[in-house]
C-alpha cells in the first residue's frame, strides 16, 4: 500500500520529502528517491556547529593581496594569483573596454554565434607565446581537460594517469571511453611497468599535472617522456599551476624542462598566473581543429566573456612585458619554505609557490584554520580525501604582489597557533613520519566491475 510522504522527516514546512513547495503529496510507495542521500547528508554541519566550517567564506572586497570578510582585512594566502594580475587596473580596464565593444556576453556557443574575434586574437597571442602551431579556449579550464580526454580517445585507448592529478584530469578520464590507468605519483619507473603490459594495439596517453596543485611538487616530465617515447606514448600535460611559474619567460613545465617538441597537447588556464578565468588547449593544427568540431564541452557551451577574453589577453601580455614578476613570485616563495622549515613545519616535496603545512589531523587542520582567520589570514585547509586520512594541511599559495612584512606575519602567525594547539605533537610529526609524495586526489578510476578488475590487476597496493 503506498503512502505520502509526509513522513520522511526532510524538514520542508508543507511535510513532502520530494522537495516540492506546491503543496502537493506525491504518493511513492517502495520505489526510491533519489533526493534521500540529499536529506541525509550531514558532512559540514558537524564542523558549523563547532565554528570551524572553512569553506564558502564570503569576499566582500578583494584589494590586491587582502581580501575584506565581515567587514575585516585578511592576508590572502589561499589565492591562486600568482602574479598579482586579476586586481591590476590595466587588466580591469581591458575587461570593461572588451565589454563596452561586445556586451557582457556573447550569447551562445563559439561553433554557432558566439566566436567574437578577441578569441581568435588571444589564441593567436598564446600559440605565438607557447610556440605551438594552434590553440583552442574554453570557457573553462575544467572544459579544457574533460574536452581533450573525452574526444581522443576510443574505447580500445588507454589513459596513464598520475594519481595526485587534478580532479578536472580525474573527471575527464572518466568521461572518456578509454580505460584509465593510474600510477604511483611522479614515477616514472612505476609508468614504464604499467606501459610494458599494454599491447601494441592500444593507443597511449599520458596525462600528469605540470606542477600538482596540492603538493605543489614539478612533474618528473624529462623522465616521464623519455619512457612514453618508448612505448609510443602521446604525452599530455596540465600547465594550471606553472603557467607564469615555470619556463624562461613562464611559459609553463614544458618549456622549464625545453621539452616543447616532445610534449603533443598543452592545457592550460587563466584562473591562476592571468587572473581571469577559462581554459585552453595547445597544440598541432590538425588536433586542435579535431578537437574544434568534436570536443563537446566547447561546442555546446557559451564561450567565453568579452570582459574575460580582454581581461586574459592583457594580462598575457603584461606577464612578458614585467618579468619581474615571476622574479619575485620566486623570491616569496623561497622565502616561505625556509621559513616554514625553519620553524619545524612539514611542507613535504613542494618546489614552487604551492606550500602544503603539514598539520595531521583533521580538527586540528579546521581549528588552525579558523584560528589564521580570526588572526587576519585568509587560507584553507585541505582533510581527508583531498589528502590522506591523518596528513591534513594547510595548503598556502602566494603572489609575487606579498609584501615582506605580510609573510612575515604569516610566518609569525603560524609558528603561534602551531604552538598553541601542539602541532609538533601530533602522530603526523611525533612519529617522524612524513607526508607522502602520492597524498593528493587518489582516485577510483571505475565503477563496479571495472574497478574492481583494475584493483585486482594491480594488487592490493598498487605502485
Amino acid at each position: 500500500m503506498s503512502k505520502t510522504t509526509n513522513d520522511q522527516g526532510n524538514g520542508n514546512s508543507n511535510g513532502n520529502s520530494n522537495g516540492n513547495s506546491n503543496g502537493n503529496s506525491i504518493a511513492i510507495s517502495s520505489h526510491k528517491d533519489v533526493f534521500t542521500k540529499c536529506y541525509e547528508f550531514n558532512q559540514h554541519t558537524k564542523a558549523q556547529s563547532l565554528g570551524l566550517y572553512p569553506y564558502f567564506r564570503t569576499i566582500e572586497a578583494t584589494m590586491g593581496n587582502q581580501v575584506v570578510c565581515n567587514g575585516e582585512t585578511k592576508i590572502m594566502i589561499g589565492s591562486n594569483n600568482y602574479l598579482g594580475l586579476a586586481q591590476d587596473e590595466r587588466v580591469v580596464e581591458a575587461a570593461i573596454a572588451a565589454t563596452r565593444k561586445y556586451g557582457s556576453g556573447c550569447t551562445g556557443s563559439r561553433f554557432l554565434n558566439g566566436n567574437i574575434k578577441l578569441h581568435e586574437d588571444l589564441e593567436e597571442a598564446l600559440a605565438k607565446f607557447l610556440k605551438r602551431e594552434a590553440v583552442l579556449l574554453f570557457s573553462t579550464g575544467f572544459f579544457a581537460n574533460q574536452g581533450a580526454l573525452s574526444s581522443l580517445l576510443e574505447n580500445t585507448d588507454a589513459i596513464l594517469c598520475d594519481r595526485e592529478n587534478h580532479a578536472s584530469i580525474i573527471d575527464g578520464c572518466k568521461s572518456s571511453l578509454a580505460k584509465t590507468i593510474p600510477f604511483k605519483h611522479n614515477s616514472a619507473d612505476a609508468l614504464r611497468r604499467r606501459l610494458k603490459r599494454l599491447p601494441e594495439t592500444t593507443g597511449k596517453f599520458l596525462v600528469v599535472d605540470g606542477v600538482f596543485s596540492m603538493s605543489g611538487d614539478i612533474v618528473d616530465l624529462p623522465a616521464m617522456q623519455k619512457v612514453a617515447k618508448e612505448y609510443g606514448c602521446r604525452v599530455y600535460v596540465d600547465e594550471a599551476h606553472s603557467l607564469g611559474v615555470l619556463g624562461p619567460k613562464g611559459e609553463g613545465t614544458v618549456h622549464h624542462f625545453g621539452l616543447n617538441s616532445e610534449v603533443d597537447l598543452m592545457m592550460g588556464t587563466f584562473s591562476k598566473s592571468l587572473g581571469s578565468m577559462g581554459g585552453f588547449l595547445a597544440g598541432s593544427k590538425p588536433v586542435i581543429e579535431f578537437l574544434k568540431h568534436k570536443a563537446r564541452c566547447f561546442m555546446f557551451t557559451a564561450s567565453l566573456a568579452p570582459a574575460v577574453t580582454g581581461g586574459v589577453l592583457r594580462a598575457l601580455e603584461l606577464m612578458q612585458e614585467e618579468p619581474e614578476r615571476i622574479t619575485k613570485l620566486w623570491k616569496n616563495t623561497y622565502k616561505m619554505h625556509e621559513g616554514f622549515k625553519s620553524l619545524g613545519f612539514n611542507i613535504g616535496t613542494t618546489q614552487t609557490p604551492v606550500v602544503p603545512i603539514l598539520i595531521g589531523s583533521e580538527i586540528k587542520a579546521l581549528q588552525f584554520a579558523q584560528r589564521l582567520f580570526e588572526a587576519g589570514i585568509f587560507a584553507t585547509p585541505a582533510v581527508f580525501p583531498a589528502v590522506r586520512y591523518g596528513e591534513a594541511i594547510i595548503r598556502t599559495s602566494y603572489m609575487a604582489t606579498h609584501t615582506t612584512d605580510e609573510l612575515d606575519y604569516v610566518l609569525d602567525t603560524f609558528a603561534r597557533i602551531g604552538k598553541e594547539l601542539g602541532i609538533f605533537d601530533d602522530s603526523a610529526y611525533r612519529e617522524g613520519t612524513t607526508r607522502r609524495v602520492n597524498n593528493g586526489y587518489d582516485f577510483d578510476v571505475q565503477d563496479g566491475e571495472e574497478s574492481e578488475a583494475l584493483r585486482a590487476s594491480l594488487g592490493a597496493n598498487p605502485q
